[in-house]
């Protein structure tokens, strides 16, 4: 599991201006479901960005698991990423998609089936790996993301508006998934959505207002996590 902190973080993208986040610090618990709400610009994004290391910060620390990682790439980072767009390469089918994390890492070629059909299996799309992501639909592109994210078992897990290109009932399902996998990991999930559904499985709601911390809502329906 992967406690996350983040001291004094700042992201300033052009000089003279508001940061689009401002001195944040927050830490999480192990195996924790936190989700980052706001208005478009508050900020949760590009703070995600920054814990992921797809974005540097201006100043401050990122800790992941008692280490500082400001230095570090996203894969030294031992974390996984969910976006919006599912960011599948079309030209290959549902297996090759899912097993591009173990040829970019050097897995052994002969462990790559065991290792897709299991993460295929745990998303339900076991029986799509020869199709390509034009013929799937939106949900069904979605798992094969999520597919990919979890092939290493990662204990840090984030999302970006995972739902965003979903209907309700589509998104609230992905949630519910996402909600079952990151507890039977034990792993921490950290997750920018607008989904209305979600304060139906996290375990705390930060609320993010001009790249500041506006208020922080622990959920009383919520199962403990991991201390």
């Amino acid at each position: 599991m992967a406690v996350v902190e983040t001291r004094n973080l700042t992201k300033v993208f052009k000089e003279g201006h508001l940061g689009a986040v401002n001195n944040v610090t927050l830490e999480t618990r192990e195996g924790e479901f936190l989700v980052f709400l706001g208005p478009s610009g508050s900020g949760k994004t590009t703070l995600l960005r920054m814990i992921a290391g797809l974005e540097n910060p201006t100043s401050g620390e990122i800790l992941i698991g008692g280490k500082v990682v400001n230095n570090l790439s996203p894969r030294d980072r031992r974390i996984a990423m969910v976006f919006q767009s599912y960011a599948l390469y079309p030209h290959l089918s549902v297996y090759k998609n899912i097993a591009f994390p173990l040829k970019a890492q050097k897995v052994p070629k002969d462990q790559h089936q065991k290792k897709v059909e299991w993460a295929a299996g745990l998303l339900g799309i076991g029986a799509l790996l020869d199709r390509k992501p034009r013929e799937l639909s939106g949900g069904e592109r979605q798992r094969v993301a999520i597919a990919r994210a979890l092939i290493f078992r990662p204990p840090l897990l984030l999302g970006d508006e995972p739902t965003g290109n979903l209907d309700s009932a589509t998104g609230e399902e992905i949630l519910h998934l996402l909600d079952e996998l990151y507890r039977e990991f034990n792993s921490t999930l950290l997750l920018v959505t607008h989904n209305e559904h979600a304060a139906s499985f996290c375990d705390r709601i930060i609320t993010l207002l001009d790249g500041r911390i506006l208020k922080e809502e622990k959920l009383d329906h919520a199962r403990n996590a991991v201390s």
